[in-house]
């Protein structure tokens, strides 16, 4: 979770834009370590006390669509480094191959049990094991796949200054991101072009105004956001 040191973060991310980002958080390292700290055992706690949920979870989704029970997928996390996002899978196998990266209403490829997974996204508690990991924190701007990380522009960068999250204010704003891109002739054009520089938008006013308990009050709209 700490910074690296400036001279220390990869090249593209040594830029004037991301300059004052780096600056903000680097006075609020006590508030970064102690977010970490949180990470490691609220995660924990919440792997162990849901373990049940896990497992009937994986029975429905081996049950309705079979196997692989979990979907791993490359993504880019702190100081632009790769890891695999894990999810419960919503999807048929392969469906990176059938479509775009990106998932549009009434998706063809998300199965029953997926849509019902997708609507509260219980697809997505898997990524508690990220979190322990390290890879990602529970609030935080969420992880983007190379190709898209790709097209960011000198100040978007400034968000790999942090670990991705598994919500965020964007992710509680775009929840019906899928119904935008329903009509988009060119899916991953329109995200890129249109979608993604409204969300970090967000992302960035995140970075600026970091606090822990925004955080908090993040997880708590994420909650209602789900049950609403």
């Amino acid at each position: 979770m700490l910074l690296k040191k400036w001279s220390k973060l990869p090249e593209n991310l040594q830029n004037e834009k991301v300059r004052p980002y780096y600056d903000i958080l680097r006075k609020k390292t006590f508030s970064l370590i102690v977010k970490r700290f949180f990470d490691i055992v609220f995660s924990l706690l919440f792997i162990l006390v849901f373990s049940p949920l896990y497992l009937i979870l994986m029975i429905l989704v081996a049950v309705d669509s079979g196997f692989p029970i979990f979907y791993l997928q490359k993504r880019v996390t702190q100081n632009g480094k790769i890891f695999k996002v894990l999810k419960f899978r919503s999807m048929v196998t392969n469906a990176d191959k059938l479509g775009s990266l990106v998932t549009v209403g009434d998706d063809k490829r998300v199965t029953r049990v997926g849509h019902f997974l997708r609507k509260f996204r219980l697809d997505e508690l898997p990524q508690i094991f990220n979190v322990f990991s390290g890879d990602m924190t529970f609030v935080g701007t969420r992880p983007e796949v190379e190709k898209y990380v790709a097209a960011y522009s000198d100040e978007m960068l400034a968000t790999l200054l942090l670990p991705a999250g598994v919500t965020s204010l964007t992710s509680i704003l775009y929840k019906d991101e899928a119904k935008l891109l329903k009509n988009a002739a060119d899916t991953d054009r329109t995200y890129i072009d249109e979608i993604l520089p409204q969300k970090m938008v967000y992302n960035l006013e995140y970075l600026k105004n970091f606090s822990l308990w925004r955080d908090i009050k993040t997880v708590l709209k994420t909650v209602f956001a789900v049950l609403h």
